[in-house]
């Protein structure tokens, strides 16, 4: 609901207590100029429609930074940084920065610059704060969705950049994505007192690091040395490909392998399973990829897998270079911190355990005695949160939940115990105290770092810090131990949480603005908030779905207890339908982004609203998403069932919400290279490429309604299951499995092994194909050559998205800008020039350039308006500004200019809260530009526990 009040701290100091006062006469008087200024800004009729807010969801690392009594903060979906004054009792604002999309890390570099990593911009912006007001005085351009940076080596003055190792910025803009067995987690080096080239920097190195793609950095306490960590690194898993698996059970005698499925391997009605592969793990004692039954696959892997997680630089080298590196830390690896006394390094992760077959409750698993003691199911039993410490060359992972018993129902109080999703850490001085932000719990956990190294984790519920009633989320955090205070980022509500060390408790919250709608801001509790989505508290949807993503994984969460459904989705181009089976195999973990239009979901579809009761359109992508809800009690462990409808609803509408990121392979002009142009050709137009239709027959592209590959319907695609067609727009984040024993579907190809590897899954519902040009072998395709499979690889991965690929890009143009610069600039106004049609068939253009700088000592902010081919001003009153003229505004001090996804132009530059009155005018009135109400996240209400299930054993591993 909406707030009537403000909070206790105040994010502003123009902000009053109370609703916002009633509109002056100057302010109508702006808002009816601004009224009509709209009428020229945009320019189709159907303009109004866009959004002015995208949702991309992008995880946060280190978004808030301490210098003496200043805070930086990050205000993501606000694409901005928050300056506070917090010398006094409560946060005071001091200045609000427009930097690039979705910034998720900010470091200080000197007491006059701090650095933000911009993930969707892929960039890194170099703000001024000594300045006033303070500004962007530099962007630096570096490879795809970076996440994190930190200052090491000599004096601390070379600066540490992840990004993953592709995109337009970088050197090799796609990637290598057809090179077998290289590393593609960069970690960029600059010298922050010789940035280099004007335009994007000049780095003293790229650090190549053997994994997919980096996230966290940490340095030790001597700046010497930087660790980096891999984002999704995996654990050592794959998938067996359901050719090798052969039928008949465990038992049969197989040509291709040690057996077929382990049991069981029926429906509950006794229906038999369809042949499917089967998920194996490397057991590095024995060097043997086993399964469950402890067979050994080895033959059928045609790869290593390091499982290389964190890797140690030598950030005085020159030029820095990796110098170790260390496996098994985790799964998925969010944040790293030191501690100052030991140099112990502390990484926060989960551990995945996708290894153990089925969802659900297990009771026929239970009950015909399959699995010893158990697990039966993964039900509540997903990824495992954990801190991992890395002390003298050892690696030693440590449960943070320890009172959890996965072999049982939850108990009473286990979820008011467990902390879930561990994403940013502190260490305390003396090295004593690690805090850690649970962002599935709501809570900052203060774990005792000599027992944690020594093994013994305390799981009292007195361990946490409850930062209120309602979810949080909490992301990031700071210590500020002169005055004993702990500051905490939490992006449920975008606030910074105020808390006492000495009385551990929450002294109050600073709200920040966000551009979020109701339905984001209050739909986001229901991924990631374990406490209430799972009676363990350790489980939630974004366990899998991380930042609304995935986990790189592929899990096989067929059910047992489940019985056999009709397929009622539609059919096409050819083939009938198959029913859909509950034993379903092995399927990787798919995107959450960008569901809307895509009808039924799952690799199967086989949540549709056909399915519903009563049944509805089996395209509907809001009905299909409703029947997840299922979920929560049969995957998550959810005791109390399934959802409210009202809860649902707002889950529902902040999924269809999230978006996916421009493609960072396509090049930024839009413009195909030749043999994605000829790929694209054969893909649109040649027939019968799989003996009935066109590729694009099925994969449909067709961006006015919303297709990137897919448009929901079911076809026959000679497997033992019915899929569902997929869509293409995330085949370049699948690279990095290389290798694939000789499988039945395929015609003759290479076999040989291929060596370590940084992922263990790659394309199809399983994972078990290794690249787009392998599934471009299957039999049943009529290419003429093997160049032409390249080139619809080469398509494939440069594939459209909803959004265009300029969408984020910028670059900032002061005295010292060459050629280059303006070259890039001329880009990005050309491209805010050109066409563009999105889902619903809306006409736009590709982007909406935004500026911003500072004039007079006034920041100020400009949006492009292609039909005057000027700039229009954040003052109503202002005339517009050319081109030539805002470029020499810029050369004087600095403007930065951006690539604004469509319709969130006039927010980002001009209006920022959206009221009619402009930012300009607003300021001139003494009025705050960023006074929209804020939002409440209704507290969680629990219904009463159902007593558990009497058929289940207690017996169960820890």
């Amino acid at each position: 609901m909406l707030r009537s009040t403000r909070p206790l701290l105040l994010p502003s100091t123009r902000r009053l207590s109370g609703p916002p006062s009633r509109p002056t006469l100057t302010r109508r008087l702006c808002a009816l100029s601004w009224l009509l200024a709209l009428l020229v800004v945009l320019t189709s009729s159907d303009a109004l429609a866009q959004p002015s807010y995208w949702s991309f969801e992008a995880g946060q690392t280190r978004p808030l930074a301490l210098d003496g009594t200043r805070l930086y903060a990050l205000n993501t979906p606000d694409d901005r940084l928050e300056i506070y004054d917090v010398s006094g009792e409560a946060p005071v604002h001091l200045a609000s920065v427009p930097v690039g999309l979705s910034p998720v890390a900010v470091a200080v570099e000197s007491s006059s610059r701090v650095w933000v990593v911009n993930h969707l911009s892929d960039s890194v912006s170099i703000v001024d704060v000594a300045s006033d007001p303070p500004r962007v005085v530099r962007t630096l351009l570096v490879g795809d969705e970076p996440s994190d940076v930190v200052f090491a080596g000599p004096g601390r003055r070379r600066a540490f950049v992840t990004a993953a190792h592709r995109g337009q910025n970088h050197p090799v803009p796609r990637g290598d994505y057809d090179v077998p067995g290289i590393g593609r987690a960069d970690v960029w080096v600059f010298d922050a007192d010789a940035l280099g080239a004007p335009l994007g920097g000049t780095p003293l190195t790229i650090v190549q690091l053997f994994g997919d793609r980096p996230r966290a950095l940490a340095v030790s306490p001597d700046g010497l040395r930087v660790y980096a960590a891999v984002f999704m690194s995996g654990n050592r898993t794959t998938t067996i490909n359901e050719g090798l698996v052969c039928d008949g059970g465990a038992l049969a005698t197989c040509d291709t392998g040690p057996g077929g499925l382990p049991a069981p391997n029926t429906s509950s009605d006794g229906s038999p399973a369809p042949e499917t592969g089967l998920i194996v793990r490397f057991d590095p004692t024995r060097a043997r990829w086993i399964d469950e039954l402890d067979r050994d696959w080895s033959s059928a892997v045609r790869f290593e897998l390091p499982d290389e997680d964190v890797f140690e630089i030598d950030a005085g080298a020159s030029p820095p270079a990796e110098v170790a590196a260390y496996a098994s830390v985790g799964t998925v690896s969010f944040a790293m911190v030191v501690s100052p006394a030991t140099g112990a390094l502390f990484v926060s992760n989960t551990e995945a355990h996708n290894e153990v077959r089925f969802e659900g409750p297990g009771t026929y698993v239970h009950a015909q005695g399959l699995r010893g003691d158990g697990p039966y199911t993964v039900r509540g039993h997903l990824h495992e949160s954990r801190i991992t410490v890395i002390e003298r060359g050892a690696v030693t992972p440590h449960r943070l939940n320890p009172h959890l018993d996965y072999g049982r129902p939850a108990a009473e109080g286990d979820r008011d115990r467990s902390i879930a999703t561990p994403l940013g850490m502190a260490v305390s001085s003396d090295g004593s105290t690690l805090y850690l932000a649970a962002y599935g719990s709501s809570a900052i956990a203060m774990l005792d770092t000599a027992a944690l190294t020594a093994g013994r984790v305390d799981s009292s519920a007195d361990r946490l810090i409850r930062l209120g009633e309602a979810p949080l989320g909490p992301t990031g955090l700071v210590l500020d131990e002169g005055r004993a205070r702990l500051f905490v980022l939490t992006r449920f509500d975008d606030s910074i949480a105020t808390v006492d060390l000495a009385s551990r408790s929450v002294l109050g919250r600073t709200r920040m603005h966000t551009p979020e709608p109701a339905s984001t801001i209050q739909g986001r509790p229901m991924l990631y908030d374990a406490r209430f989505t799972s009676s363990n508290g350790e489980a939630s949807c974004g366990s899998c779905h991380v930042f609304g993503d995935l986990d790189g994984l592929a899990w096989d969460l067929g059910n047992p207890d489940g019985e056999v459904i009709p397929n009622r989705n539609p059919i096409g181009p050819v083939g009938g339908a198959i029913d859909i089976h509950p034993m379903k195999g092995p399927m990787t973990t798919q995107s959450l982004r960008g569901l809307a239009d895509q009808g039924p979901l799952h690799w199967r579809g086989d949540r549709s609203g056909a399915n519903a009761s009563p049944p509805t359109d089996p395209l509907d992508s809001r009905a299909a998403f409703a029947q997840f809800n299922g979920a929560f009690e049969g995957l998550l462990g959810r005791d109390e069932g399934p959802l409210r409808p009202e809860e649902m609803q707002r889950f529902t509408e902040f999924v269809l919400g999230l978006t996916y990121p421009p493609n960072p392979i396509r090049q930024l002009d839009g413009t195909l290279r030749d043999d994605e142009a000829r790929g694209r050709a054969i893909y649109l137009e040649r027939e019968a490429i799989d003996t009935v239709a066109t590729c694009n027959g099925c994969h449909v592209l067709d961006p006015s309604r919303g297709y990137f590959g897919s448009s929901g319907l079911t076809t026959f695609e000679n497997e033992p299951q019915q899929f569902k067609v997929a869509h293409l727009r995330n085949a370049y984040q699948k690279v990095g499995m290389f290798g694939m024993a000789a499988a039945p579907f395929f015609v003759p190809f290479d076999n040989t092994p291929m060596g370590p590897q940084v992922r263990g899954f790659g394309f199809l519902h399983d994972g078990s194909t290794d690249t787009v040009f392998r599934f471009l072998h299957a039999g049943v395709f009529n290419f003429r050559s093997t160049a032409e499979r390249r080139d619809v690889e080469a398509f494939v991965m440069a594939f459209d998205t909803t959004l265009a690929p300029i969408v984020g890009q910028e670059v900032t143009l002061d005295a010292s800008s060459d050629a280059s610069v303006e070259a890039r600039l001329d880009l990005l106004l050309a491209r805010a020039r050109a066409p563009w049609t999105r889902s619903g068939a809306i006409e736009t253009h590709e982007c909406d350039l935004v500026a911003h700088g500072v004039v007079d000592g006034t920041l100020r902010g400009w949006l492009y308006a292609p039909s005057e081919d000027a700039f229009r001003a954040d003052h109503a009153s202002e005339a517009s500004v050319t081109d030539a003229a805002l470029r020499a505004i810029g050369r004087v001090g600095s403007i930065t200019y951006t690539c604004a996804p469509p319709g969130s132009g006039v927010r980002m530059a001009l209006d920022r809260d959206e009221d009619g009155a402009l930012d300009g005018d607003e300021r001139d009135a003494a009025t705050d530009p960023a006074s929209r109400p804020f939002i409440d996240i209704p507290s969680p209400a629990l219904p009463a526990r159902p007593t558990p299930d009497a058929g289940l054993s207690d017996a169960g591993s820890p």
